[in-house]
């Protein structure tokens, strides 16, 4: 063999180590679903699944339902979003005992769960990455990643604004890498830092708290901003609704079938 073939010889098997050798990638924004501002939705995280209501998108949990749940979802013509908790421990999960004590914080306010240490993302982001991997294996289009706002309440921990955008970058990198869009869900006051970082919003009673001009940017970037209200009516909120172009509706706390959506959110 010449010179000149043994270099090129070599040259090629090089590149053949260094593909199979190279990280994952993010798939590229055309590559993932993009959910537009006005989607209609609906949001169903207890209760047996209706999966009849005539919408383009569900959201539901990851863990309590299967692949083929989600399967016939897609038959309907949905897109379904994996609902995770990524930012809070989960004692009735089947991987809770995996955390360790030392990452487990204050109670959340919600029987069952607590904050997590996200600064401890040695720990976290294993257990993270199998979590948005069953999301992945049963078919899920995008995941919500919930309690991802802990530097704003008491955790147990000193967390800072700074550990909440690394950890929220992280979890938003972990969905992209397996195909899958993420949203941000509450947190509005990272909006401006995160916005880019994520494919769409889901934020809970923006108009009771009068927020959702907070939300615009999303709109703005023609990504959806998915919206629930429990105590205010329809009628107290789906005006500025339909004027900011959310998709917005009312829903009770436990978060069941019923819903009352704005109208400009079911067309």
């Amino acid at each position: 063999m010449s010179a000149h073939l043994r270099r090129a010889a070599v040259l090629l098997v090089l590149l053949v180590l260094a593909g199979c050798a190279a990280p994952a990638e993010e798939k590229p924004d055309e590559a993932r679903w993009q959910p537009r501002p006005g989607t209609a939705w609906q949001w169903q995280l207890s209760g047996k699944l209706d999966p009849s209501v005539d919408v383009p998108v569900y959201d539901i949990d990851g863990f309590d339902h299967s692949e083929a749940t989600v399967a016939d979802l897609h038959r309907r013509g949905r897109k379904v979003i994996c609902y995770l908790s990524t930012g809070a421990w989960e004692e009735f999960r089947p991987d809770a005992g995996k955390f360790p004590r030392a990452v487990i914080g204050r109670s959340n306010g919600w029987d069952g769960e607590r904050w997590l240490d996200i600064r401890r993302t040695d720990v976290l982001e294993p257990l993270m990455a199998q979590r948005i991997d069953m999301c992945r294996d049963k078919g899920f289009d995008a995941v919500e990643p919930d309690n991802m706002d802990g530097y704003a309440n008491r955790t147990g921990f000193r967390l800072t604004g700074a550990d909440q955008l690394r950890y929220n970058r992280l979890i938003a990198r972990l969905a992209h890498e397996r195909g899958m869009a993420v949203g941000l869900k509450n947190d509005p006051d990272q909006i401006p830092d995160l916005v880019g970082d994520f494919d769409f919003a889901v934020n809970e009673q923006c108009a009771q708290y009068e927020e959702c001009e907070r939300w615009k940017p999303f709109i703005a970037a023609g990504k959806a901003v998915f919206h629930v209200e429990y105590e205010l009516p329809t009628r107290r909120f789906c005006d500025q609704s339909r004027k900011l172009n959310l998709s917005s509706m009312l829903k009770k706390y436990e978060l069941g079938v019923w819903r009352e959506a704005c109208a400009s959110a079911e067309g």
